[in-house]
């Protein structure tokens, strides 16, 4: 069985401030790239982001 990319199950992502942070870091880092103007590194860092808030947010831990 393999181990999962991002995992909301894991205890890190116990607190909800982690959780956000997560989403928001790469996100933040997306929108300064692209006003560098490099904006394949802001589609790379907003794609992280994304996937981070549906893994994260959107599904959340998984219920017992």
């Amino acid at each position: 069985m393999s181990k999962p990319f991002l995992d909301p199950d894991h205890p890190m992502f116990r607190s909800a401030t982690v959780r956000w942070i997560t989403v928001l870091a790469p996100s933040g880092w997306a929108a300064f790239e692209l006003w560098l103007g490099n904006p394949m590194w802001a589609i790379l860092f907003a794609a992280a982001g994304g996937y981070a808030f549906w893994k994260l947010i959107l599904q959340g831990r998984a219920q017992p």
